[in-house]
C-alpha cells in the first residue's frame, strides 16, 4: 500500500505504483512525464529542506487563486524529482512569480507561449549544482531540470495553469516542462547579473521572465564590439515578438554566450554600454510596425512622433529594460528571449537554511 498526500490533504491509497501513476495522469496532476511520488517521508524531508513551517504561505497562484504553501509546494517538489536544498529557491522564484508586477494571471492565461524562465545568479549556483556552460538551456543537470519543472508543476496543480483549460497558450513552449539558467560568473566581464539588478555580490538571486523559447543569435564572422551587437540587435529587432509595438511596460532578456560576451568588453563596453547599444538599434520604422505588429500607440514613446512613417520604435521603453546575462560555453552563439510583454521581471534573493 502507497499512501499519498493530495494538495488539499485529503489522503489517498494505492494498491500499486502503476495505480498510483494512472490515477495521476488521469486527474491532470502531473506534466505528463514519469515522476517521484510523494509519500508523507519524502514530503517531510522536502518541508524540512525549506527550513519554514509546512503551512506558511507563500504566494496565491492564478488562474485559481490558489495559496501556495510550503507543503504543497514540497508536493511538488517531490514529484519533479527535487532535493530538500532546493527549497529556498524554489520558494524564492514562486515568491518572485506571484508578485503582482509580474503579471502571472496573464502568463498563465494567455495564447502567447510564455513560459515562467528562472535565472539564477550567486553563490546558489555552485552549491546546488546548477549548469551555467555547455547546454545552459537544456538536459542533464538534476537542479535546473527538476527545480524549473516544480515551478511548472506549482503553476499546474496550485495555480490551474492545465493546458486549454487555466493555460490558454496556442501552441506553448518547451520551457513550460523547465526552465531554469544559471549565469556564468567566472565568463562575465562585468558586475555579476544580480548587482545589476541592485543586490549584494554574496547574495544569491533568481529572477523571473515571462520568456519566449530562446532565439539563437549565430555570429561566427564578427570581430568587434559594435558588430557582434549589431546581429544582435537584428535579431531582436524583428516583428513578431510581443515586445515589437507593445513598448510600456515590458523588459527582455539577452543572453550572451561567453566568446560573444568578451568580444563585447574587449571593446570597452559597459553592460550599460550594451543595453543602450541594443535599445538604440533594436528598432522597427513606425509605418512596418503599424501594418505587422500589435498597434498600441498609447504606450509609445512621448517622444516619438506619430506622424512620421520612418520614426523607428524601440522594443522597451529603455535601456535597463533590455537585461544581459552571460550564460553558456565555448562557441559563438547568444540568445534572444522575448517576452509577454506586458509587465516585467522580478528578482528575489534566496534565503538560504542554516
Amino acid at each position: 500500500m502507497m499512501a499519498l498526500d493530495e494538495l488539499v490533504a485529503e489522503r489517498l491509497t494505492f494498491e500499486n505504483d502503476d495505480d498510483a501513476r494512472e490515477a495521476f495522469h488521469a486527474r491532470r496532476w502531473s506534466d505528463g512525464l514519469p515522476f517521484v511520488f510523494p509519500t508523507e517521508q519524502r514530503v517531510r524531508a522536502m518541508i524540512a529542506g525549506a527550513g519554514r513551517p509546512a503551512a506558511e504561505p507563500i504566494g496565491v497562484v492564478p488562474p485559481r487563486w490558489a495559496e501556495a504553501t510550503v507543503e504543497n509546494i514540497a508536493i511538488n517538489a517531490v514529484m519533479a524529482g527535487c532535493k530538500p536544498e532546493y527549497m529556498p529557491l524554489l520558494i524564492a522564484t514562486l515568491q518572485a512569480a506571484c508578485d503582482p508586477a509580474f503579471g502571472l494571471y496573464s502568463v498563465q492565461a494567455t495564447t502567447h507561449p510564455c513560459a515562467v524562465t528562472m535565472v539564477v545568479s550567486g553563490p546558489v549556483v555552485a552549491r546546488l549544482g546548477l549548469n551555467f556552460s555547455h547546454g545552459a538551456f537544456g538536459p542533464g543537470f538534476r537542479a535546473n531540470a527538476t527545480l524549473g519543472r516544480a515551478v511548472r508543476l506549482v503553476l499546474i496543480n496550485v495555480g490551474g495553469g492545465l493546458p486549454g483549460d487555466g493555460d490558454q497558450s496556442t501552441q506553448g513552449n518547451p520551457g513550460k516542462f523547465s526552465y531554469c539558467i544559471a549565469e556564468h560568473e567566472a565568463a562575465t566581464p562585468w558586475e555579476p547579473f544580480r548587482v545589476a539588478r541592485g543586490f549584494g555580490k554574496g547574495e544569491s538571486t533568481v529572477t523571473v521572465f515571462s520568456g519566449e523559447a530562446p532565439h539563437n543569435i549565430n555570429d561566427h564572422v564578427c570581430t568587434s564590439a559594435y558588430s557582434t551587437l549589431s546581429v544582435v540587435a537584428d535579431v531582436m529587432g524583428h516583428i513578431g515578438h510581443n515586445n515589437a509595438g507593445s513598448i510600456g511596460r515590458g523588459d527582455v532578456l539577452v543572453v550572451l554566450g561567453p566568446e560573444h560576451a568578451h568580444t563585447i568588453a574587449s571593446g570597452g563596453l559597459s553592460r550599460r554600454d550594451v543595453q543602450w547599444f541594443l535599445f538604440e538599434h533594436a528598432r522597427n520604422a513606425l509605418a512596418k510596425v503599424r501594418i505587422r505588429a500589435q498597434y498600441r500607440q498609447a504606450q509609445w514613446p512621448r517622444w516619438l512622433n506619430p506622424e512620421n512613417a520612418e520614426a523607428l520604435l524601440p522594443i522597451v521603453e529603455a535601456p535597463e529594460d533590455i537585461h544581459v546575462l552571460v550564460a553558456g560555453g565555448p562557441g559563438k552563439h547568444s540568445a534572444f528571449i522575448p517576452t509577454f510583454g506586458n509587465y516585467r521581471s522580478v528578482s528575489r534573493r534566496v534565503e538560504e537554511v542554516g
